[in-house]
């Protein structure tokens, strides 16, 4: 790990699979776009069983922020669910990224 990319001490990962119609309807997009607006790195990418991945690192009042938006009405599509899990951020990521 590099210096620029060491996590800040209040730095958390979140990684949630977001569940419902959520592929198709530019969720990955706006997803990344959201997380650009709130400065959080990481990744979303669709998934084989029609879910959406997501991995996000930043200040932990922020990935909150960026949690209840994934769930919220002013996500794109119908979100059904959101399961999630928090840990300490690993400090991987230098951008939010949509994995094709």
């Amino acid at each position: 790990m590099t210096e620029s990319n060491a996590p800040e001490a209040d730095s958390v990962r979140l990684t949630a699979r977001v569940t419902g119609m959520v592929q198709g309807v530019g969720f990955r997009y706006w997803t990344a776009r959201k997380a650009d607006e709130l400065g959080i790195t990481g990744s979303v990418r669709n998934d084989d069983d029609g879910s959406v991945a997501v991995v996000a690192e930043g200040p932990q009042p922020v990935i909150v922020e960026f949690r209840r938006w994934l769930g919220s009405d002013e996500a794109p599509g119908r979100v059904s669910h959101v399961d999630e899990e928090m840990s300490q951020a690993e400090g991987k990521f230098s951008s939010f990224d949509v994995v094709m």
